[in-house]
């Protein structure tokens, strides 16, 4: 994968442009400017551009995930936020939400502030989640409001449960004070207890600890009526179980606070594939039932879920190539999130491309608060271009993490976004600067509309992605 800043002015040539706000796709031309988007339509190239040939490719919002990893401070032998800003990039992700449970945690202003100073020298857009208590502790709420001066755009204790629904209830409602939302990692510790993996017959059958779907949506059902009862905003993450989503889907008839993600690998996976003790398979939640994954994909066609996350959890071989009850939980997701979604929503389910490309960049922006506007004269240009011919096999040599624990090796991803050869991305770092133009469209009553919901695409291969690092963290 190369990386490179972009010319002065660059030109995506002839590409479909897919847009998931308008829910419209047309033929047309982007000239980008400073890493801005100058015009889009028909018009003269300016000299010395350098011009990008999309003719067959789709060109759309960079993706966007709410729910990633990035182990900086603390856990640099794993990930950095370098490292993470490049397996970002491989999938296509021009903006991620890092989760706080690092060592120290980011349970202060400080600590936001560090991760604010580093997403200045990153080729994507990084946002700090700060913690809910002081060291996770599960007890004394942060100074959330100081925490988000500082650039925080959501709270969560991420990964340690918040299992007093008092704390639960004050983070709500100090939340509301400041309009973002609360994310809690939906697992009641003592229903869960030791569980390594599901409680059924899978986990009797290979004689681990299993982790009931009731801790989950015990949990989740809880969280549910705080949220209601203190009018706060509340994210539910990677969901797994079928009973979750029935009180969320409930819930969402009478309360439109809410919201929720999926993570591919929930989508993908079902408890039968943990029969060869794959400890890259060992996740928190962990991989549920058939009928589980089933209601999950029901879930994201009906709005019921709103997002896809890769919940990206990068570990060194030794924490992963040990025996299954002692791994830990986690695996890596973003270079290989959008080909396993396309592949269960759109290949094997019936989803649409642009559904699928709304749950990717649309959706996640709206519930954290970002633009998410992105096709227009005088916006940043970020953007992925998709090539929609290509299939692959996921290999190691696809991965730009730092780790490796990746489920999805080896196997053939259609309609994905490749790093490799292939592949050229694209950064422009310009920040602090303001858009020279907010002009109209060039000649937008010559788009030719093509039909959304009609436009099928097999196949594909990221060919870059052009971003802006460095923008403020509340965009409007």
């Amino acid at each position: 994968m190369s990386l490179k800043k972009l010319k002065e002015n660059t030109v995506l040539k002839g590409g479909t442009i897919l847009d998931p706000v308008k829910r419209e796709s047309y033929e047309s031309n982007i000239l980008i400017q400073e890493g801005f988007i100058e015009k889009i339509g028909d018009f003269d190239i300016p000299p010395s551009s350098e011009i990008i040939d999309c003719d067959g490719l789709i060109i759309t919002h960079g993706f966007c995930d709410l729910h990633v990893h990035f182990r900086e401070p603390g856990g640099e032998y794993k990930e950095t936020l370098d490292t993470g800003s490049m397996s970002a990039l491989a999938g296509g992700f021009t903006r991620v939400c890092v989760m706080p449970n690092t060592n120290p945690p980011l349970d202060s202003p400080e600590a936001i502030a560090f991760i604010q100073k580093r997403s200045h020298e990153s080729p994507v857009h990084i946002h700090p989640i700060g913690a809910v208590t002081k060291m996770q502790n599960g007890k004394d709420i942060t100074e959330m409001s100081l925490m988000y001066d500082s650039g925080a755009v959501a709270f969560s204790d991420d990964g340690i449960p918040i299992q007093d629904g008092l704390v639960m209830r004050n983070a709500l409602e100090y939340s509301t004070m400041i309009g973002v939302p609360v994310i809690n990692h939906a697992e009641d510790v003592c229903l869960r207890a030791n569980g390594v993996m599901n409680e059924g017959s899978m986990s009797t059958h290979l004689g681990l600890t299993g982790n009931p779907d009731l801790a989950e949506s015990a949990m989740v059902h809880r969280d549910l009526e705080l949220a209601e009862f203190t009018n706060a905003r509340l994210h539910v993450p990677h969901v797994s179980t079928a009973k979750a989503i029935g009180h969320i889907r409930e819930m969402k008839k009478k309360y439109k606070n809410i919201s929720a993600e999926v993570t591919p690998h929930h989508l993908f996976f079902n408890d039968d594939a943990l029969k060869d003790y794959d400890t890259n398979l060992k996740v928190a939640p962990p991989i549920r039932t058939e009928n589980d994954r089933k209601s999950l994909i029901k879930a994201v066609t009906d709005g019921t879920i709103d997002c896809i996350a890769t919940d990206h959890a990068p570990h060194s071989i030794d924490e992963k190539e040990t025996t299954f009850d002692l791994a830990c939980f986690g695996m890596i997701g973003l270079e290989s999130a959008f080909g396993a979604a396309n592949m269960v929503l759109v290949e094997e389910s019936g989803l649409k491309i642009i559904d699928l490309i709304s749950l990717l960049t649309v959706n996640p922006r709206r519930i954290m608060g970002f633009n998410n506007d992105l096709l227009k004269v005088g916006r940043l240009a970020e953007l992925v271009v998709i090539d929609p011919n290509y299939e692959w096999i996921f290999q190691a040599d696809n991965i730009y993490s730092k780790s490796e624990n990746s489920p999805f090796i080896a196997l053939t991803l259609p309609l994905t976004l490749e790093a490799g050869l292939p592949c050229l991305f694209i950064t422009s770092f310009c920040k602090n600067k303001t858009p020279k133009s907010k002009g109209m469209l060039s000649n937008p009553q010559e788009k030719t509309i093509l039909e959304p919901d009609s436009f099928a695409i097999s196949p594909s291969s990221l060919i870059f992605s052009c971003i802006q690092p460095g923008s403020p963290h509340r965009s409007t």
